[in-house]
């Protein structure tokens, strides 16, 4: 009689969610109607732009409802100076409630001061798709100048995500694209993890849910950025978001009994602290990081992802740096930490000079041909 062996490591892990996540075109006629039954006294985070995205419509909803609100501006960088102002003000106004509008920054902020609370309820309005930042168990510190300092994980989620497929559809093409490398990102980051790990459970989801936002983009991802360019609200459009934060998202949120850092978004964190690529977006950052993921593993890109960075228009070089360009490059390989507790966990080796070499490779060879 055979019996079945147990294996090594017990199934485990957790998902972190939001309490409810709602995705439509038009939703923020609703916004008062949605939040009333949550909180009637609010303070609203967000930036000047993502505010005038949302109104007069927003502010029409919430007073309709006879939800009390203050709204704060967002200026700069979630660092831990904002979060302390923010939390500061929404504890002097006395609001039970918070209200993030915006983008990846002003999400991670109310995520953050939220989380520290724990007594308050958190809605937030994404008026991009550039990021799965709404969904995202985490909040990423930054300082004054853009360089990321650390990436915080959080028990408190948002009670209520609302998603307005319209307004998102009027931001610049260009923050879709980079949600779109941003969330393929993770699949390229966590097959590594899960083909070197087997028989780990929270590994097998972190993948199903990369995979499927991968697959979106295959499908899909042309068709939403025509949309996009557009301004029309079109299933591939739709699909293209709910992958972008929600498929992304999950794939974050999951965690069981490995420490799986995504090789690419190691990379980024060291690029934010190269004053030449503050005009990078963050999906852009992690674009170019993926290549280099890519030479780092195979010696040279991977056909189809090479084809997706060029098609969603990712940088593929370096631009010009101040001071010696090799001495920078070098630098930029010794800079980035990959947590030593989780090299063996790969497939690939990822030393100073394996990153080196490629950093090297995207130098030598035009991959934008």
């Amino acid at each position: 009689m055979s019996t079945v062996q147990p294996l090594s490591t017990p199934a485990q892990f957790t998902i972190k969610s939001p309490g409810n996540y709602i995705q439509q075109a038009g939703l923020v006629h609703q916004v008062g109607e949605r939040i009333r039954p949550l909180v009637d006294h609010l303070r609203i985070l967000t930036s000047p732009q993502a505010w005038r995205a949302v109104n007069p419509v927003l502010e029409e909803s919430l007073n309709r409802e006879g939800v009390r609100w203050q709204v704060e501006y967002l200026s700069g960088e979630c660092t831990d100076a904002t979060i302390a102002r923010f939390r500061h003000n929404l504890l002097e106004q006395g609001a039970e409630g918070i209200l993030a509008i915006g983008g990846g920054r002003v999400l991670d902020t109310a995520k953050a001061v939220n989380d520290a609370l724990g007594d308050r309820q958190l809605i937030v309005l994404p008026t991009l798709a550039a990021t799965c930042a709404a969904w995202s168990p985490l909040t990423i510190i930054y300082n004054e100048e853009g360089g990321h300092l650390d990436s915080r994980a959080l028990n408190a989620m948002p009670a209520l995500i609302l998603v307005d497929s319209e307004i998102i559809t009027r931001a610049d093409v260009r923050y879709l694209r980079s949600g779109i490398v941003d969330a393929l990102a993770k699949w390229v980051e966590f097959d590594p993890w899960q083909r070197h790990n087997p028989h780990h459970l929270a590994l097998e989801v972190k993948v199903l849910a990369a995979r499927q936002a991968y697959d979106t983009f295959l499908h899909w991802g042309e068709e939403a950025i025509v949309a996009n360019e557009q301004q029309q609200v079109t299933p591939a459009l739709e699909k293209v978001i709910e992958a972008n934060i929600v498929l992304a998202g999950l794939a974050n949120s999951v965690r069981g009994e490995l420490n799986t850092p995504g090789l690419a978004h190691v990379i980024h964190d060291t690029l934010t602290h190269q004053p030449e690529l503050h005009d990078w977006l963050h999906g852009e950052k992690v674009g170019f990081s993926l290549l280099l993921q890519s030479l780092v593993e195979y010696g040279q890109p991977n056909a189809q992802l090479l084809y997706l960075l060029k098609l969603y228009r990712s940088p593929l070089r370096l631009p010009a740096l101040e001071g010696d360009r090799a001495a920078r490059i070098a630098q930029i390989a010794a800079d980035i930490r990959f947590p030593q507790k989780s090299l063996n966990g790969l497939p690939f080796a990822v030393t100073v000079e394996t990153l080196h070499r490629a950093l090297l490779a995207t130098e030598a060879q035009d991959f934008a041909e």
